[in-house]
């Protein structure tokens, strides 16, 4: 295992840039912007970066093998260069974790989560990634989780792409959290859970191509709160579930507004939601612009 000093010396000449800025319900989220920059392209390289305690820009070059869900410290920025930067096998687990972010990666065949969100981590971007074939979910963000951007991912034939508070028992700890943004992801092919919500308020869904979804697009149950607009729905026969509830779970509320629908069922709708300008401005994008711009600039290798 190389010593972080040693990852910062042969990391010297391929610095790239900082990031580009957070936005929606993660603006303010700078990762490890105050830190260093290493590079990794090893598993025991890449596990002692996210270990580390304090700010790091951690750079994932090549494919680097994982397993289970490996613990991300706050303030760090991960974030793929180079042809392909690939993580097999694991995913990137928050707990009680602030101010990440992680982007420019491909995710294959996570043997749990790709992604964890989880016990009142904050202040999280993912941004620009691809998920392939993980075992459970792509995204999971659960327990208390907040202030979380998922932008510009490619969600590829995934099953349950993305989960927000993973019980109808957790209100506890749900109830005025899980405030997050979703917006200008390619839901490819994917099955179900773009995203299934209970108790968020609000949860922004805009600007995204729901592109063939089997099962269903977005479900809003146990009284969460979402605002879907802005959104293209091609081949998705049950685009929302909201006031009938969905599989046990009790009904949710979802206002709907400025989608477009194309050879899709009715999106469920009814109540009302706390309305996300209140907390962030954004600009909207045409409904009918969506596909094109979604599949020209979602996923990893599009930065």
């Amino acid at each position: 295992m190389h010593s972080l000093l040693s990852l910062l010396l042969a990391s010297s000449s391929l610095v790239m840039a900082a990031p580009a800025t957070a936005d929606g319900f993660a603006t303010g989220t700078t990762g490890g912007v105050a830190g260093p920059t290493v590079v990794v392209d090893t598993t025991d390289e890449l596990l002692t970066a996210i270990d580390t305690v304090g700010s790091l820009i951690i750079q994932v070059s090549g494919t680097i093998a994982i397993t289970s869900k490996q613990g991300i410290r706050p303030n760090k920025t991960i974030i793929g260069v180079g042809s392909a930067p690939t993580i097999t096998g694991g995913g990137f687990d928050f707990y009680k974790s602030s101010n990440v972010i992680v982007r420019n990666l491909t995710f294959v065949g996570a043997e749990d989560d790709a992604i964890n969100v989880g016990q009142q981590s904050h202040h999280i971007w993912i941004d620009h990634n691809t998920f392939v074939s993980p075992v459970d979910g792509s995204i999971d963000i659960v327990r208390g989780a907040d202030y979380v951007t998922v932008s510009w991912n490619h969600f590829a034939g995934t099953d349950k792409s993305m989960l927000i508070g993973h019980s109808d028992g957790a209100s506890s700890t749900d109830v005025g959290h899980l405030k997050v943004t979703i917006h200008h992801n390619w839901f490819d092919g994917s099955r179900q859970r773009h995203p299934r919500v209970r108790f968020g308020e609000p949860v922004h869904v805009y600007n995204n191509y729901f592109d063939g979804n089997a099962l269903y697009g977005v479900a809003s149950t146990m009284n969460a709160g979402v605002l879907l607009e802005g959104n293209n729905f091609a081949g998705v026969p049950y685009p929302c579930f909201s006031t009938s509830g969905y599989a046990d779970s009790g009904p949710g509320r979802l206002v709907q507004r400025n989608n477009v629908f194309t050879t899709s069922g009715v999106c469920e709708s009814g109540g009302t939601v706390t309305e996300p300008s209140t907390y962030y401005s954004y600009t909207l994008d045409p409904a009918a612009s969506v596909p094109a711009l979604v599949q020209a600039g979602a996923g990893a290798g599009k930065l």
